[in-house]
């Protein structure tokens, strides 16, 4: 098998090629850095700008799935010209990757799509499944539902369409973590707001080998792509002050403190959502950290 891959120098994508290695799945990747393209046995490079709409063609030869992790951060600041570039940067690579579908013979059968637990509303009491029909009425709300509805033209392409709404990242690579340990690092942690928003997260290598699984079992439909235990903000912060071995002195950081400092991006931090992995337990996912605990043991 070979995977054309979005994103693969990613977080997720680094994981995920280490994997496709390992699984002696070859890697055909896209970048938009022409000093990230390499040329190995199972690893090649291509360059594309979904921004002018340029692609190396040459990138489908071969390539019987696609997996799409690009898109622009959202934990950056949510200024007017980044919230537009989080968006224009899924839906102009998910469009410019179909056209080169339609336009060149190729033999792909499926893609495999990041997308985000943020299409949920704000919540501590709603168990939230992937048939939940309406979207958070918030930015991430919005563009979760243009996302994956650019992702589902590629149906008009005859291509199964499976997307991974995934939840908070732990890696010891960067990410969520990183930004949770530092303050607690340094005696100044506090769990956020209330403490009691659910967080649906998942550890990094669950999070790539269900990529993997999702092209191996060829999936279609949305899929929650978090671990099977869900934590409070609290539970989670006071699980890492433990593994770290520092006190938790202060009180909570109150939520107009963090409203006031991230502006509509302290959602990220203060959204409640409480997410079933019921979907991918029923086609046989097995995880490799169902609890906390053991994650932030693999992770600290």
């Amino acid at each position: 098998m070979k995977v054309l891959i979005t994103g693969a120098t990613g977080l997720v994508g680094s994981e995920l090629v280490k994997l496709c290695k390992k699984e002696n799945i070859a890697v055909n990747y896209l970048t938009t850095s022409k000093e990230k393209i390499k040329n190995q046995p199972g690893y090649c490079g291509f360059y594309w700008n979904p921004k002018k709409g340029k692609i190396d063609k040459a990138c489908l030869e071969g390539v019987d799935k696609v997996i799409n992790l690009v898109g622009a951060s959202v934990s950056k600041p949510w200024t007017a010209s980044h919230k537009k570039a989080i968006i224009n940067s899924r839906i102009d690579s998910a469009n410019l990757l179909l056209k080169t579908l339609k336009e060149n013979d190729h033999q792909i059968s499926q893609i495999v799509s990041a997308s985000a637990i943020g299409y949920y509303p704000d919540s501590l009491t709603t168990l939230y499944d992937e048939d939940y029909p309406k979207a958070a009425d918030n930015f991430l709300g919005k563009v979760v539902t243009k996302w994956e509805a650019a992702v589902d033209q590629f149906e008009e392409e005859g291509l199964e369409v499976a997307k991974i709404r995934i939840g908070l990242v732990l890696s010891e690579k960067g990410g969520a973590l990183e930004q949770i340990k530092k303050p607690i690092e340094n005696y100044v942690g506090a769990p956020l707001g209330s403490g009691k928003q659910w967080q649906s997260w998942i550890h990094l290598e669950d999070l790539a080998r269900i990529f993997l699984f999702a092209i191996q079992k060829n999936l279609d439909g949305v899929y929650n792509g978090v671990a099977p235990n869900p934590v409070t903000n609290k539970r989670l912060t006071y699980a890492i002050a433990k593994k770290l071995n520092r006190p938790l002195v202060l009180p909570n950081v109150p939520k107009f403190a963090l409203k006031l400092a991230l502006g509509e991006r302290s959602s990220l931090v203060l959204a409640s959502q409480l997410v079933s992995n019921a979907k991918l337990d029923a086609v046989g996912f097995i995880y490799y950290y169902n609890h906390i605990g053991p994650a932030l043991e693999d992770l600290i």
